[in-house]
């Protein structure tokens, strides 16, 4: 048996707890409910306007819209994640009963974030459909190495597009697309728990394995829709309006889950290859945060000189 069978089989019990916890914890929920038809229209002839949008009297900016374009996409590429995740984990007993949840979760989201742009027509459909195919159809997504990095991976960016979720949806300026965004942004928030809670479990089996892997990730991360086509223009958008940038990823994603819940710089029972590993992150980290507090330095010098 590999170490990586051994592993999960040595998690399965966890695996068991944890979903059912999870089960306990998630709220049955229809995407019809949040999608607001009776502001539906036939889309008119020619080139989609901005104007077009009805938004409850709201208006957004280019970075909500592309923030709003970038959460759907990344939705949208589900059947990559569902063979990456289930390939990693494994299909069978509690893993492959928990992979299939996660799955069946995950397809609500971008139901009733499409169902909410499209009757608001708060994006171009057209433009929005054909960047849908070329991003399922060149299947870009991160691939972790190994169980560990996974187990990584998957806690840190499902905050990551809880945040990303919850702060968009709070900038429309729409109640019900904010009622949307934070129906979406609580599923992604059970998912995180789950695989937070199984990577700390890791760390007990592996903590040699479990140290490599968070500084591979928190060395390499990228969000899942990387792969969108002009995801760079999108992703300066977004940060620029605060929604996701490296600031927010440092203060809000790697401190409270890597410091603060799986305590790596307090973590004993690491041999010399672990400690190498710890102490080349704390390095890591160390600059993250130089770069954080810089943003939001820069950020609250621009706040200023614009209030004026």
């Amino acid at each position: 048996m590999t170490a990586e069978a051994t592993l999960l089989r040595e998690l399965d019990s966890e695996v068991e707890r944890l979903l059912e916890r999870h089960l306990e914890r998630a709220k049955e929920w229809f995407p019809h409910e949040y999608v607001p038809y009776e502001r539906g229209r036939e889309h008119t002839e020619g080139d989609w306007q901005q104007d077009d949008a009805d938004l409850g009297g709201a208006q957004i900016d280019d970075a909500v819209r592309s923030s709003l374009i970038v959460n759907l996409l990344t939705e949208d590429n589900l059947p990559y994640y569902f063979r990456t995740v289930e390939g990693t984990l494994g299909k069978d007993g509690p893993w492959g009963e928990w992979v299939r949840r996660w799955t069946a979760e995950e397809g609500r989201h971008s139901m009733a974030i499409y169902g909410y742009l499209m009757t608001t027509r708060a994006v171009d459909p057209v433009a929005l459909e054909r960047d849908r195919m070329a991003q399922v159809t060149s299947g870009k997504i991160p691939e972790p190495p190994s169980v560990c990095d996974a187990l990584v991976y998957l806690s840190l960016q499902e905050l990551a597009t809880r945040i990303a979720h919850r702060t968009t949806g709070a900038m429309i300026g729409d109640p019900v697309g904010h009622e949307v965004m934070s129906r979406v942004a609580a599923d992604e928030n059970l998912h995180h728990l789950f695989y937070r809670d199984l990577a700390a479990a890791a760390f007990k089996v592996a903590p040699d394995q479990m140290m490599a892997a968070v500084l591979r990730q928190v060395s390499g991360f990228e969000m899942p829709g990387f792969g969108i086509r002009d995801f760079a223009t999108h992703a300066r958008r977004i940060a620029s309006a605060g929604i996701y940038d490296l600031a927010v990823h440092h203060k809000q994603i790697l401190v409270p889950v890597v410091l603060h819940q799986w305590a790596v710089d307090k973590m004993s029972g690491l041999s010399d290859v672990g400690n190498k590993a710890r102490e080349a992150l704390m390095v890591r980290l160390d600059k993250s945060a130089r770069v954080a507090d810089r943003l939001l330095e820069r950020r609250c010098h621009t706040a200023i000189a614009t209030s004026y």
